[in-house]
This record gives C-alpha cells, sequence and structure tokens, in this order.
C-alpha cells in the first residue's frame, strides 16, 4: 500500500467552510479520478507571538519557550480575554463544521513556520508524505513572516506552497482597477469612486463543498511542553489561564447592576450566518444608516466585525444576503420595509462601510511596517507627542484614561465597556482615540495596543489604521483639522445621559446631561449630596473642556487637545472607527501648534 500524500490546509484568518476557495478547490480536485493528495488535514495554530499559549503548558512547572505575548509600547496582552473567547469559539465550530464533511481540525500553539517544520519532520518518521502546504494570505507585517517562514521549509523539503488570495473582503483583489499597491489613492473617496457602484463590484459568494478528502489515519502529537485541549471548554480554560495575572491596573472597573453587553455573541461561522438573518428579518440592515450612530443595544449597528476579522463570514457572503432580501428572492426579510424594493440607503450604509474595511487593509498592502510607527503613513516627524514609559504625568494621564478615570463622562463609560464587555461602539472609539490624541497628546500607539488587547473585534488593519486616521498620521486628508469634542458629542449622541449612566455608575443620580457628561462642574455641595465628594476624576479631570448648552444653542471654546486637531474614520459595521462623523473645530479657529491646543480647549490635569 502506498505512503498516504497529505494536503495541510493552514488556517488563519479564514475560519469559514463556505465561500472559502481553498475547501472548494480541494474538493473539486479531490473529486477528480486522478488527485494530487489521498488526505487532508486542516491545521490551526494558535500564535505564540499574537496570543499567550502558557496556559497550553502540560504541567504548571513548566516554562514556554516563548515570551509572554505582549505588546511592544505598552506592555499590554495582545490577545484578551473577549477576543480569546470569540477566537476558541470559531476555532472550534470550524473544526465541528469540518467534521460533519468527514474531516477535521487539528490544533497547534507555537510559530507558525515552526509548526510546519515540525511536522514535515514527523511525517519523515511516520508512513505519510506532506506533498504541499496552502495558506490564505494576509497582508499585517508578523503574518508575512509566517507567511515567508512556511514558504522557506516547504521549499527546503522541497514540496509545494501556495499562498491563496484572500477572498473575505468585499471586492477581490482581481477585480481592483490598479495592479500595484502604490496606485492605491490616499483618500478613500478617491478609492470609493474608482469601484462604484458597489452593489455590482462583489463576486459571487462559493458555497459550502460536499466532499472532503478524510484526515490522515496518523497526525503527530503537539510537541511538548505543550498539550492541545480536547474541547472548546478546555482550549478557552488554557487561553484565558494566564490572563488572570491581569492587566496592572489600580482602579480597575466593575460590572455595573443592570448594565447589558451590547455585543453578546459567540464566535464561528454559524453564529454569523445566525446574526445576518437576525439583521435583515429585524429590519436592522435598512435602518442602519440612521442607528449606526447608536450607543446602546444590539442592533443600532451590524457588529458583524468580529466574524469578519476571523474570517467566519466573508462581506461577499453579506453583500448576497442583502442583493436576496432587496430582490425579495425569498422569505428573510418579507414584510420588513424595503423588502423586494432594491438597495436602500441603510443596506447601501452596510456596503459602504465593507468596502471601508478594504480600503484599510489595502493600506496596510502599501504602506506596510508603517502602520504601526508613531509617525504613521504620513511618516510626520513634527508631533510632538508625549510618552508614558519617559513622562511621569503622561504615564498617570494614561493609567486613568485606560480605567476609565478621565472626567469626561462619554470617554470613561467607552473605556469602561471595552474593558467589561470587549466591545464599545464606533462614535464612541472615534470621541476615545481623539480624546487620547488629540486631547491628551499622548503616543496613540498605546489607545491601538490597548484596543488590540481587549476588542471582541479586533482586526489589524481596521484597528491600527483608523487609529492613525484619528491621531492625524493616517490617511485623513484633513488631518490635523479635525478633532472630537467628548462633550458636544455627548450631547449629540447621547443627549440624555443614558449610555454614560449605563456604565458610570458614580454620576446616576445625576439629572442634567451637562453634569454627567462633565462631573466637574457640579459644585461642592451638590457633589456631597450625589456622592461624588472625594471621587478624583471628580475633582482632578485630566482635562476641563469647556463646552455648554446656551440659549443660541451648543458653544464652546473648541475641543484641540494635548498635539493638535483630528477627527475619527471607520472600520465599518462596529469594529473599528468608521469616521467620516464631522469633527467639532471651530469654524475660523486658526491652525495653531501640535501641542498648543491642550492650553487653548482646556486646563491640565489636576488644574
Amino acid at each position: 500500500m502506498s505512503a498516504p500524500r497529505i494536503l495541510v490546509y493552514l488556517l488563519r484568518r479564514d475560519l469559514r467552510v463556505a465561500d472559502n476557495p481553498v475547501f472548494t478547490e480541494i474538493s473539486r480536485l479531490y473529486q477528480q479520478s486522478q488527485h494530487p493528495f489521498t488526505h487532508l488535514l486542516p491545521l490551526y495554530v494558535f500564535p505564540a507571538q499574537q496570543v499567550e499559549v502558557s496556559g497550553f503548558l502540560s504541567e504548571d512547572s513548566e516554562q514556554s519557550p516563548y515570551p509572554e505575548a505582549r505588546s511592544p509600547v505598552g506592555g499590554f496582552w495582545r490577545c484578551g480575554p473577549h477576543r480569546a473567547r470569540f477566537l476558541a469559539e470559531s476555532v472550534w465550530d470550524a473544526k465541528k463544521s469540518l467534521e460533519e464533511l468527514e474531516s477535521g481540525l487539528e490544533l497547534r500553539v507555537g510559530r507558525v513556520g515552526e509548526v510546519v517544520k515540525d511536522l514535515l519532520q514527523a511525517y519523515q518518521k511516520e508512513n505519510g508524505e506532506i506533498v504541499g502546504v496552502w495558506m490564505t494570505e494576509e497582508e499585517g507585517v508578523e503574518e508575512k513572516q509566517e507567511e515567508r517562514s512556511v514558504r522557506t521549509s516547504m521549499q527546503s523539503a522541497g514540496k509545494e506552497f501556495r499562498l491563496w488570495t484572500d477572498e473575505k473582503y468585499f471586492i477581490d483583489d482581481r477585480d481592483l482597477p490598479f495592479k500595484r499597491s502604490g496606485e492605491l489613492p490616499d483618500v478613500f473617496t478617491s478609492f470609493r469612486k474608482l469601484v462604484e457602484p458597489l452593489r455590482d463590484a462583489p463576486r459571487r459568494a462559493l458555497p459550502k463543498p460536499n466532499k472532503l478528502p478524510p484526515l490522515p489515519t496518523v497526525i503527530p502529537q503537539q510537541p511538548g511542553p505543550f498539550t492541545i485541549p480536547k474541547s472548546l471548554d478546555g482550549t478557552m480554560s488554557a487561553l484565558l489561564k494566564p490572563l488572570e495575572k491581569g492587566y496592572g491596573l489600580q482602579h480597575p472597573p466593575k460590572w455595573p447592576a443592570s448594565a447589558k453587553s451590547a455585543h453578546p455573541y459567540h464566535g464561528g461561522e454559524t453564529t454569523a450566518h445566525q446574526r445576518i438573518k437576525h439583521l435583515v428579518s429585524s429590519g436592522s440592515m435598512s435602518t442602519y444608516k440612521d442607528s449606526r450612530n447608536g450607543l446602546l443595544g444590539e442592533d443600532f449597528s451590524t457588529k458583524l466585525s468580529a466574524w469578519l476579522a476571523l474570517g467566519c463570514v466573508s462581506a461577499r457572503q453579506i453583500h448576497e444576503y442583502l442583493l436576496t432580501f432587496e430582490d425579495g428572492k425569498n422569505d428573510l426579510g418579507k414584510g420588513v420595509q424595503g423588502y423586494g424594493k432594491g438597495e436602500n440607503k441603510g443596506t447601501a450604509g452596510v456596503r459602504f462601510e465593507l468596502l471601508w474595511r478594504d480600503y484599510m487593509r489595502l493600506c496596510t498592502r502599501k504602506f506596510g511596517p508603517r502602520l504601526f510607527r508613531v509617525e504613521g503613513f504620513k511618516n510626520d516627524t513634527s508631533a510632538s507627542w508625549k510618552y508614558p514609559g519617559r513622562d511621569p504625568e503622561a504615564k498617570y494621564a494614561l493609567q486613568r484614561f485606560l480605567e476609565g478615570r478621565t472626567g469626561a463622562g462619554l470617554i470613561d463609560a467607552s473605556m469602561r465597556e471595552l474593558y467589561l464587555t470587549g466591545y464599545t461602539s464606533n462614535r464612541a472609539r472615534q470621541n476615545v482615540a481623539s480624546y487620547l490624541a488629540k486631547h491628551l497628546g499622548i503616543d496613540w500607539r498605546n489607545g491601538a495596543e490597548w484596543y488590540e488587547s481587549l476588542l471582541a473585534d479586533y482586526d489589524v488593519s481596521s484597528n491600527w489604521g483608523n487609529w492613525q486616521y484619528v491621531a492625524g498620521v493616517g490617511n485623513d486628508p484633513r488631518g490635523d483639522a479635525r478633532v472630537f469634542n467628548p462633550v458636544k458629542q455627548a450631547f449629540d449622541y447621547d443627549p440624555n445621559g443614558d449610555y454614560v449612566k449605563n456604565w458610570v455608575v458614580e454620576v446616576r443620580k445625576l439629572k442634567e446631561p451637562q453634569a454627567i457628561f462633565q462631573a466637574w462642574t457640579v459644585d461642592e455641595e451638590n457633589r456631597r449630596e450625589f456622592g461624588l465628594d472625594g471621587i478624583e476624576w471628580v475633582e482632578k479631570p485630566l482635562k476641563r473642556i469647556h463646552f455648554q448648552l446656551g440659549r443660541g444653542g451648543m458653544r464652546g471654546r473648541g475641543s484641540g487637545g494635548g498635539r493638535g486637531g483630528g477627527h475619527g474614520r471607520g472600520g465599518g459595521n462596529g469594529g473599528g472607527y468608521r469616521g467620516r462623523g464631522r469633527g467639532d473645530r471651530n469654524r475660523g479657529q486658526s491652525r495653531m501648534g501640535k501641542m498648543d491646543k491642550a492650553q487653548a480647549a482646556g486646563e491640565s490635569i489636576g488644574a
């Protein structure tokens, strides 16, 4: 009997079976009379440089051969508890789906290149041969390093290595109106005009394959000192165990009574499609354009970003659900406003946001490592950032910012929600990023790393590209000229203070929005009455941003900050900073120096 010929499919952020071109091609080849492989080994690796893997150690006395997976600037866990859970659920859902096709998904921990090299060596000793490794191409710096490492191992062994186009995005790479990444416009609007009309842009989604090759009869074990759990609960336990060390916050947020998460979802391809069907049938897709700036509840935005980030669903699958609803092709959404009446402003808005994800990813392709540099895509070396690693006052301010104790109600509510749930709205994200970068003037990368750690829907391109955008060093054509006033924004989008009171319990007794959004404006006598006396962030907010409602409407002294103006940009569909939201810089305000605006707009810590 001839030795098994094994094809390895290395999954990363393509955790779906349907509309997956790799599985489609594997299924097609296997059903030919002469197929190039006899067995398929789908493989997922928890990458040790991005996910802390010490919880997989066989014994507590063992030591991990890898350094802790912490961020380089702030030293935060790179994958915090919310994303770890969502990732584990997504991986195990993919495993279950593949098992239903009489295949499976083998799990490993380590560095991707090392895992492949170990498998090659292990099968040299077994009755089997790895004939090739296929994987989907990604744009991040570390992801490119993984691809090079696997390619090197396979070429050294004289085996096939194939890198597939990532087809989870809205517009297929093969349909882009340019061939080189350098031709990507630096302004989103210019890019959008090149690919419109959006309703006609995506390719058709691929069906789920009905047959896959079997798993190899012999699969080498995970090398020590690690052990792979045999259940979802065990996997989650291993991922969460080392994170119990916490984040070193002196005053970590605590769950408020009666508060509910706006993102109570589980990972995986199965739940992704359940969510899309709910959005269509509830009418939320049609109302998206009007509701997307909400702050409370589950359906004001699609919240599909976590599934999109891991490839549990593709953008073109979402697009096809919209097409079916717009054309009235089945009963999903029947009776909902807009059913069978073509594209409406809500469904058009969803497509618009899906294109934003495409654009952020293409920016990563164009600018590469500049995605993670403080100077940003613009290579802006003129900014006078404050660095918490060498500035005690900035370190103190950053700590309070992370804890949700700045004294700005909207910012504190968002930071507490993020810490506790792994989610905060697009509108809140824009304000948070602007506050850190523009009002406090602190190195924006600390915020990007904090979001990377805590967001369930973290996506490398959307997160880092949008933090750059808001900080004024990315591809926002207005740069420093945009800035969010978090007090004005709270009046605009949380007029009764419901969102702030939901997460900042200390202000729940207050009635006036002005006081809810700026508790420092409450006089000393009322502070005692409402239990605010002696609270540091009430008495000494990091910034006193002067803004109030007058008889003629809103008025204030602007909202420039520690570094300069600025304004948000977006990642779309509940993930990222969908931006384009107008900044609050007063018309006619002169363009100040990057650090001068802090004194113009607000008073410094403790003033």
